[in-house]
């Protein structure tokens, strides 16, 4: 090979060094940059969609809390799918989809939390307590607990399971009572739901249902219902896939504009200082 020839190529040899040191760190360059877009599952401004499993009560409260997020984060949206707590459980540990799980107690949300599934601390959001809901007029003439264990009374109550089937449970223990339901339902509002309708003459739920229904049904408050205070706790799900828009909605709901909207409903605010149970 002559002299020239081995010039030339080794010329050409140099510019595609160049070549290469200039387009390598502009296609890193450009990796890094794709690698490091915000992605709404891990931070930045929420957007996209959320879906919230939340206790059956908690479906007024819930409901407007989701039109409030959705106006304060435009291109967001809020699924929201209500029922008992015990059900919304099991459903996370099936492995259906959620990012944000609200339970009526701390129990159903231990579960959540002992199958690896709560997304850090539950923050504990609010506080509830039973009343006794008859229809228009209390045609059985309901006015005290101890009413409700008269033979011929139709009561209705939430199963065991179910968080206001545990204080139920709980309150007629403390006031000695063996109460026979006609029915168990799986959430509270089934059980106000049979008030409502004319087929009990009596159910027990959370005074906050009550309050909600309107003229559809009357509250009796009774002294036992201390006795059984449920607290509600809300997370983050560990497989959900919008971290960043399911914490934003957590800090709506245990936040100043939340609390408001929960104590309009006649919830009760969270113990001082409490966190995870």
């Amino acid at each position: 090979m002559s002299l020239r020839n081995m010039t030339i190529r080794m010329a050409r040899f140099s510019t595609a060094l160049l070549a290469l040191g200039i387009l390598l760190p502009a296609a890193l360059s450009g990796c890094a940059a794709q690698g490091s877009a915000p992605d709404s599952s891990t931070g930045g401004t929420p957007s996209g969609t959320i879906t919230v499993f939340a206790a059956a009560s908690l479906k007024a409260t819930f409901t407007e809390l989701a039109h409030t997020f959705e106006a304060q984060h435009p291109g967001t949206k809020v699924t929201l799918s209500f029922a008992g707590s015990s059900d919304l459980a099991g459903q996370l540990s099936q492995g259906a989809p959620a990012d944000v799980f609200a339970s009526a107690d701390t129990a159903n949300m231990k579960k959540v939390q002992d199958a690896g599934l709560a997304d850090g601390t539950p923050k504990e959001f609010a506080t509830n307590t039973l009343a006794i809901a008859v229809p228009p007029g209390n045609p059985a003439g309901i006015t005290s607990l101890q009413d409700l264990a008269r033979p011929g009374i139709k009561l209705v109550t939430c199963a065991r399971q179910v968080p206001c089937g545990a204080a139920t449970a709980k309150v007629a223990q403390a006031a000695g009572l063996a109460l026979s339901p006609v029915s168990e339902e799986n959430a509270v509002t089934d059980v106000l739901g049979k008030v409502t309708s004319g087929e009990a003459d009596a159910g027990l739920v959370y005074g906050t249902d009550i309050k909600a229904a309107g003229s559809s049904a009357k509250g009796i408050p009774f002294p036992e219902a201390g006795s059984a205070v449920n607290t509600y706790p809300i997370a983050g799900v560990a497989t959900g896939r919008n971290k960043a828009t399911a914490q934003a909605f957590l800090d709506l709901v245990t936040g100043p504009e939340g609390q408001k909207v929960l104590a309009a409903a006649g919830f009760g605010p969270p113990a001082q200082g409490a966190g995870s149970k």
